[in-house]
């Protein structure tokens, strides 16, 4: 049976299978061949005679197996082999262990953290005092700790750092335990609350370290003011402790004023005292002089010699006169004559003697001439003058020096007075639980990525 011609264009526009697609490779496509062009079959052909015996194609069906054609082979042009599909995730040992690191660092901590914040820490109350260091005047001439002297009424800044770091050192640890048994009160709970109770046999470091973390000092550099926070298991322990510091630490600035006001007086006072003893020994050494020389006070004794040397010489005088008056109305043989000559040679002998005391071969009543008694006792006595000025004056600036020191001194102002408290501030639970979740969120990431980074690396 002859086909028609429009059937045989249509088979011999499909293209010619390659057998070798199957083993070429899947990203490469071997070059297909063009289809051959539909023609008229050849006249050898048993459909060539039924095609020219027959009726010739119609143009319109031609037109129409044309684009058809196109179509087909547009078809069979290689297209991009797609990727293979991402297999699915499947659960492996590392996610098991990450799971239960999960768990065993994060999960069970946190657990047991808040397990111990809500049923084993006890609440603790908190008594707050806050004071200054404070002086009576600004005078520069005086420092109590050797600082700058800030304005009036202020402390230098010397004074209230000296007392910051004693507040936070173990000699004040050591004086409030003694005074209000710190021990006792910091344990109270120990052992129900291990961590925020004190374990009553540790040494003394140890307190000051559990006194570090419930006594929080609070020192403000501008305003040179300090505030003190502390914290115990019971509203009393609280003020008391906070009372007890406040009286140590005014009474430390007391002794550091006491401290410093002796140094700023020292120099006056060793000066005092050694003008006293100088003095001392000068009025000792007039007490031996005249214990020595039986003689109170040689100027005196002196005048009265003197007084009666005048007196020999007024004594002198008249007998002359009254021999000149003789000699004039008797000769020389007259008994009045003789007489007075005599007693004018008497009175002589006797002015004579007591010129010779105050000579250097005389001898006062101790056997010592007049002249080394009298220089011996000007010695003293100017000493002694010289040893009561100096005195004087080592007493007046030595009590202008204590003035000046007390108008010196410092002392403590509390200006927030310690309270009873009323409600427990601390342990803030949910301010501590939040903080160890992260802390412990933190540290497992930080292991994580240590892990992923050194396997990775491999």
């Amino acid at each position: 049976m002859s086909q028609s011609p429009s059937t045989d264009a249509q088979k011999s526009a499909q293209p010619v299978k390659d057998n070798t697609a199957p083993f070429s490779r899947p990203d490469i496509q071997a070059p297909q061949k063009p289809a051959a062009p539909a023609g008229p079959p050849s006249q050898g052909q048993p459909g060539a005679a039924g095609g020219a015996a027959g009726k010739k194609p119609a143009p319109a069906n031609q037109a129409k197996a044309q684009p058809q054609a196109q179509a087909q082979a547009q078809a069979q042009k290689p297209k991009h082999t797609p990727l293979p599909p991402v297999p699915s995730a499947s659960f492996e040992t590392r996610h098991l262990v990450l799971a239960l690191t999960f768990l065993l660092l994060i999960v069970v901590p946190t657990a047991v953290s808040a397990w111990y914040l809500w049923t084993r820490a006890e609440d603790r109350y908190v008594s707050t005092v806050g004071f200054s260091v404070r002086k009576e005047d600004s005078a520069p001439t005086l420092d109590v700790l050797g600082g700058l002297t800030q304005i009036t009424g202020s402390a230098s800044a010397s004074d209230t750092d000296i007392l910051y770091d004693f507040l936070r050192s173990e000699d004040i640890v050591a004086r409030i335990d003694a005074a209000v048994d710190l021990r006792t009160l910091f344990s109270r709970e120990w052992p129900n609350d291990p961590f925020f109770a004190f374990d009553p046999s540790g040494t003394i470091e140890d307190l000051t370290a559990h006194w570090d973390r419930h006594v929080k000092v609070l020192y403000d550099t501008s305003t040179q003011l300090i505030t003190l926070r502390v914290s115990a298991y019971t509203p009393e322990d609280a003020l008391a402790i906070a009372q007890a510091t406040f009286e140590e630490s005014s009474r430390t600035i007391n002794r550091l004023s006491d401290i410093a006001r002796d140094d700023a007086t020292r120099f006056a006072r060793e000066e005092l005292t050694r003008a006293q003893e100088r003095l001392t020994e000068t009025r000792q050494a007039l007490t031996a002089f005249r214990m020595r020389t039986q003689i109170v006070d040689p100027s005196a004794d002196l005048a009265g010699q003197m007084g009666i040397l005048n007196t020999l010489q007024a004594s002198l005088a008249e007998a002359l006169i009254e021999v000149d008056m003789l000699r004039d109305n008797a000769t020389d043989s007259d008994q009045r004559v003789i007489q007075a000559e005599k007693r004018i040679e008497a009175i002589r002998a006797r002015i004579a003697e007591e010129r010779g005391k105050f000579g250097a071969g005389s001898e006062g009543p101790a056997g010592e001439s007049y002249a080394q008694l009298v220089a011996e006792y000007e010695k003293l006595a100017s000493d002694l003058e010289f040893d009561q000025i100096a005195f004087q004056s080592a007493q007046a600036a030595y009590d202008s020096a204590i003035a000046e020191a007390r108008r010196q001194s410092r002392y403590l102002a509390a200006h927030i007075e310690p309270k009873l408290a009323e409600a427990s501030l601390v342990p803030n639970r949910p301010f501590w639980l939040i903080s160890i979740l992260g802390a412990l969120l933190l540290g497992w990431s930080v292991l994580l990525l240590i892990y992923y980074s050194v396997r990775d690396r491999r």
